[in-house]
């Protein structure tokens, strides 16, 4: 059966921390298999080495493997380019990068030629001044009630609702911070000569311009979902799962999947 893919000349994805009981390891894979780009660029805290040191309740699990299948097979069949940039919780890749192999490279940032622009690609957290402010205990346990409110949203049949988003947005100090992150990497991109700058690690998506400095972020995989895509003509978008889920086809249950990733 031939289903009409979508193909994206680069996508960049970041922050789906796998390995910590928040990520959306599902659905990161069930997006990417159903799409096709010739570059994958994963910015950052993919894996989330802090969690899975502490060994906690998350061990590696059948479905993190599964997300590992899946870009395999992208590299194997697409011929898809992957490049991982490390961030700070998978920063036990310090001392594999820069690694190739195949065609996976494993860095700790990049350049990319867009649209005629150079854009220099980092996780972000090199710009931590404030963590603190994100890693709040509050903000942990606000993601704990999160999950449990859309569990019940989910079984009387409404949609999934970012609790902490909302939040976030109301609070002002995570309001400074992100405005304070965006014009620091903007800030960097134009003292380095670059067009733009692309990074993750803030989970808020964006596509905007900083006195001409194109500023892109890929958002997260824990609560937003979200992905840039650049097409063939050099621009870039902002995808959201929860906006394409329903175009993809539908993966067998999540339950056979483990059995099938095993």
């Amino acid at each position: 059966h031939m289903e009409q893919r979508r193909h994206y000349r680069t996508l960049v994805l970041s922050d789906s921390h796998l390995g910590t009981s928040h990520s959306k390891t599902e659905e990161v894979s069930h997006f990417l298999s159903h799409v096709d780009c010739d570059r994958l660029i994963l910015n950052g805290d993919i894996i989330d080495g802090w969690h899975l040191k502490k060994g906690g309740t998350r061990k590696w699990q059948p479905r993190h493997t599964r997300f590992f299948k899946v870009l395999m097979k992208m590299m194997e069949r697409q011929g898809t380019e992957i490049i991982y940039v490390r961030g700070n919780h998978d920063d036990f890749l310090d001392n594999l990068a820069p690694l190739t192999f195949a065609n996976l490279r494993i860095v700790k940032d990049y350049e990319l030629e867009s649209g005629g622009k150079r854009y220099f690609v980092t996780h972000g957290d090199i710009f931590d001044r404030v963590t603190t402010q994100m890693k709040c205990l509050g903000y942990t346990l606000l993601l704990a009630f999160n999950s449990f409110y859309n569990r019940y949203r989910v079984r009387h049949g409404k949609p999934y609702y970012s609790l902490s988003q909302h939040v976030k947005q109301k609070v002002k100090s995570a309001v400074n911070y992100i405005s304070d992150f965006e014009h620091t990497l903007a800030e960097f991109a134009r003292a380095r000569k670059y067009d733009g700058i692309i990074c993750g690690h803030i989970h808020h998506p964006d596509n905007t311009e900083y006195e001409g400095i194109h500023y892109l972020n890929s958002g997260d995989w824990v609560e937003t979902l979200s992905a840039l895509a650049e097409d063939e003509d050099g621009h870039w978008n902002i995808i959201f799962y929860t906006d394409i889920a329903d175009s993809l086809p539908q993966d067998t249950p999540a339950t056979n999947l483990l059995t099938i990733a095993s």
